[in-house]
């Protein structure tokens, strides 16, 4: 499959690299030392489009497909791992507003999610439901034309800071049955100041510290049926399709980083010198260097492989999509890593961004799925579908 950038897709990219260079990589050290979330940088991002990458035009977005976004996404992390990861997941919970949403929410949301003058949050990691998403506790009882929604959610980008949450939440209709599975789940996008809504205090990171993580506790919260995403068990399903995309786009965060790993990896071996020589000499460095930059193209393409499935709604686009985010999450952690190692003491301290590249890709491996359940998910479809002539 060719890979060559279009006009448009390349001018996307290049307004991504400006951005990235002006006003993301300049502020990422302070953001990640000092735990600042950049908001004004965020809403700089809305004014170029970025908000809203993948949602359709007539609800504010750009409609571009998901290579175009991996495209973007991969050039806005060479400046800021963390701030683009935080958009990553806004960009996803306004597409599923805007897909699954009604007229009425739509028009309520997704114009200023789409211009960054509101950020959002999905809710769908519990302290008792991690990689079992389909175990959540929080739950919807109906309330005449209103949901009750109680529970706890756990490990929120941006929670206490954003203005909407998408929640995931288990259904208790009217007569007080809870609905179980899967199936039982039902979508809600919610005002993140509604009454009866509280925040935990950030957590404390290894990484990620350009935005918030906490939890997010329900208490009696009032939402009107009008603010359901879809029908009352399609959440699960919602779920999972947002996070095909989710997956594509962390990826890209990844590939993206390993790539600024890799240009200051080059740049510092044939600076530096040792014995006389610079390291770029050594054979050795040089073999780990070729190393790298074959696992960096070889995950980008198999992320722009998946996204091109995704685009075209290939059968099998959930399992490359799994692949992608296995493949590029692992390399992008072991590039960065080896980026690190090059730069000996100097890499592990803060003079270098290769130790924040580190801490900023570790979690990739465990976020959107973690790997181990990547792996399941292919290994389900191989055992299903067989391997010749599927993939």
């Amino acid at each position: 499959m060719n890979f060559d950038l279009d006009e448009q897709q390349q001018a996307f990219v290049d307004t991504a690299k400006e951005f990235a260079t002006r006003a993301l990589r300049p502020g990422a050290a302070r953001w990640d030392e000092e735990c600042v979330f950049p908001v004004d940088v965020l809403r700089q991002a809305g004014e170029l489009g970025f908000c809203g990458i993948y949602t359709p035009e007539e609800y504010g977005g750009l409609g571009l497909g998901r290579l175009d976004a991996s495209l973007i996404f991969e050039h806005l992390a060479a400046g800021c791992t963390a701030t683009t990861a935080f958009l990553t997941i806004h960009n996803m919970v306004l597409w599923m507003i805007a897909t699954f949403g009604n007229d009425t929410l739509r028009e309520k949301f997704c114009p200023q999610l789409a211009a960054g003058e509101m950020l959002a949050s999905y809710c769908l990691t519990e302290p008792e439901a991690g990689s079992d998403a389909a175990s959540l506790r929080t739950t919807a009882t109906v309330s005449g034309d209103d949901y009750l929604l109680n529970g706890t959610k756990a490990f929120i980008s941006g929670a206490g800071q954003t203005d909407v949450l998408v929640v995931m939440a288990r259904l208790v209709d009217a007569q007080g049955k809870t609905h179980s599975g899967a199936a039982g789940i039902c979508s809600l996008a919610v005002p993140a100041r509604a009454c009866g809504i509280s925040y935990g205090v950030p957590e404390k990171k290894m990484g990620w510290n350009s935005h918030p993580t906490a939890l997010v506790h329900f208490s009696d919260v009032r939402v009107p049926k009008a603010h359901r995403l879809g029908t009352e068990g399609q959440g699960f399903k919602i779920a999972m399709r947002g996070l095909d995309g989710g997956r594509i786009n962390i990826a890209s965060c990844s590939v993206g980083t390993a790539q600024a790993a890799l240009e200051e990896a080059l740049q510092y071996s044939q600076e530096r010198r040792q014995f006389g020589r610079p390291l770029a000499d050594f054979q050795a460095v040089q073999f780990r260097l070729a190393d790298m930059a074959t696992e960096l193209v070889a995950a980008r393409q198999m992320v722009r492989l998946a996204a091109c499935r995704l685009d075209s709604k290939h059968p099998e686009a959930s399992a490359y999509c799994a692949m992608a985010k296995r493949l590029a999450t692992d390399a992008g952690f072991q590039i960065c890593n080896e980026a690190l190692q090059l730069h000996g003491g100097y890499g592990y301290t803060r003079e270098y961004p290769l130790e924040r590249y580190v801490r900023d890709t570790r979690v990739h491996q465990i976020l959107e799925g973690t790997n181990e359940v990547m792996r399941i998910i292919i290994a389900r479809r191989l055992l299903q579908a067989g391997a010749a002539g599927v993939w």
